[in-house]
């Protein structure tokens, strides 16, 4: 987890506390605030995830190239040949990914919404 996962959760956490408050006093303006903080708490979360997943999509890349590197020795693929393919790879790795946390995202969103 990193640094702006966490910073969003508790964004978000103050948010919510803000927006009870709010609706506990009757006060419009703290309940807009509390729901601006969850909104930008879930955006920078989703940021978070966003970086870690691609850190992760990295490491799977190095890791998946240094593989092919020792599979291909001998086997006389060209250089343009083991580019493109990791190129490739990589981008439906990341998109995998970056696909993941969209429904990750929209199945908070729709719990959020549920619970509102």
């Amino acid at each position: 987890m990193n640094t702006d996962q966490i910073k969003g959760k508790v964004q978000n956490a103050f948010g919510k506390t803000e927006e009870a408050v709010g609706k506990a006093v009757n006060s419009p303006d703290l309940v807009n605030a509390g729901s601006e903080d969850r909104l930008k708490g879930a955006a920078k979360e989703t940021w978070g995830n966003a970086k870690d997943t691609v850190h992760e999509v990295g490491n799977t890349a190095h890791t998946d190239a240094a593989v092919a590197r020792e599979r291909e020795i001998g086997q006389g693929t060209s250089l343009r040949d083991k580019i493109v393919n990791g190129a490739e790879n990589l981008k439906d790795s990341i998109n995998e990914k970056l696909d993941n946390v969209k429904a990750d995202e929209r199945a908070k969103q729709d719990t959020l919404r549920k619970t509102a």
